[in-house]
């Protein structure tokens, strides 16, 4: 699902508030969320999951076309853990 798919079924839900108003509204909400993880803290929405930052390590690794051994650096990937409701919303048949 595309953001602009989000946007079009908020804007149909909401018909009391313009577009740009539900755009807006929405980026502040992704804002919120980005700048949460860079602070180290984990964002949890109950009912639907819990976002982490998590650190890869670094390390050496090795291209496998050349053989070479390169060094990388420490940087972080995101973890997403569904929540109880989501999960079971999602597995019932």
């Amino acid at each position: 699902m595309l953001k602009s798919d989000i946007l079009k079924k908020l804007v149909l839900k909401h018909q009391n508030l313009s577009e740009s108003d539900i755009e807006q509204v929405f980026n502040i909400f992704v804002k919120k969320i980005t700048s949460a993880l860079k602070d180290n803290k984990n964002v949890e929405l109950r009912g639907f999951g819990t976002l982490k930052k998590k650190v890869n390590k670094a390390k050496h690794v090795r291209n496998p076309k050349t053989n070479e051994i390169l060094y990388k650096k420490e940087n972080f990937k995101l973890h997403f853990k569904t929540g109880k409701i989501l999960h079971s919303k999602i597995n019932s048949n």
